[in-house]
């Protein structure tokens, strides 16, 4: 059995760690509130603007062409965009990711590759043997459009060069302060005539009759400036999803870790006092040993 010392040692050491997982469940907490606000923000404007791309893909009875819509009849190599964290304390939340992505790899045909968002899920990736053709990571706490421009420029041209015949992203759904789900998502190409098997990223489950538009200058036009744009938009979409999620989990990761903390120091501090009850008592039987050793000296 540990001594005192070692037990009121330990029991030092275990309320050092509940201050710093309390001091970042805090800190998470703040930043979890401005990461839903933008991240539910987002979600409006994504929902119009894919309806608004739907409705200018399925006007023009031409048949309007874009790079990013296009089907290649043979799928050789599949990208996946991985979104994780830079930091750890968040709980399941990157391996739960990792492994939805892993799941999903297994299911292929093709070889996959990934352009990683985040050194976590780089690191977990690199460690079982994945191939990384790109890495992006460092992004701002509260990131802009323009922050994740290089990122969705790469995705792009790797789909139009024929790097990639597919891409997908998968990153974590933000549902609430206690759920998140990891999703694995097509990204391209592009899809604006099949109404949404992921409503949680903004697309349209409108309907009725389509709106009717005025094309100017034509609807082609308007689909080279639109298509790339809300290429942007979804990557942009996820980041800000993963970023809720990333704060959510580490919250309640360290929320547990510091009641984990403080019910392991009342336990330590019952070890102590039947420690101290120990010690005591046999101070007292060493007492009343001698004592009555000396006693029968005495005597004898």
């Amino acid at each position: 059995m540990a001594t005192a010392r070692e037990i009121r040692r330990r029991i030092r050491s275990v309320r050092n760690i509940a201050k710093v997982t309390g001091a970042l469940e805090a800190v998470s907490a703040s930043k979890v509130r401005r990461a839903q606000q933008q991240a539910l923000a987002s979600r409006a404007y994504a929902r119009a603007a894919f309806e608004i791309l739907q409705d200018i893909a399925l006007y023009h009875e031409g048949g309007t062409t874009h790079p990013l819509l296009d089907q290649r009849p043979f799928v050789n190599r599949i990208g996946v965009v991985l979104i994780t964290s830079d930091r750890g304390l968040a709980g399941p939340y990157n391996t739960n990711l990792v492994r939805t992505a892993i799941d999903f790899e297994k299911k292929q045909t093709v070889p996959v590759v990934y352009i990683a968002v985040g050194r976590k899920g780089r690191d977990l990736m690199l460690r079982r043997g994945s191939t990384i053709i790109a890495e992006f990571s460092h992004l701002p706490g509260t990131p802009s459009i323009l922050d994740i421009t290089a990122l969705s420029r790469t995705v792009m041209d790797d789909f139009l060069n024929g790097e990639v015949d597919e891409v997908y992203i998968a990153y974590t759904s933000f549902v609430n302060m206690l759920r998140q789900e990891p999703v694995v998502q097509r990204l391209l190409p592009l899809q604006p005539h099949r109404t949404g098997t992921t409503a949680r990223m903004g697309e349209s489950t409108r309907e009725g009759p389509r709106a009717v538009y005025l094309f100017e200058p034509d609807p082609q036009s308007i689909l080279d400036e639109i298509l790339p744009r809300f290429t942007e938009l979804i990557i942009y979409q996820s980041l800000l999803e993963s970023l809720a999620s990333e704060h959510s989990a580490r919250m309640v990761a360290m929320r547990n870790a510091t009641e984990n903390a403080h019910a392991l120091v009342e336990d330590l501090t019952l070890s102590y006092n039947k420690a101290r009850q120990l010690a005591i008592t046999n101070e007292i039987l060493d007492i009343v040993g001698g004592a009555e050793a000396l006693a029968q000296a005495e005597t004898e």
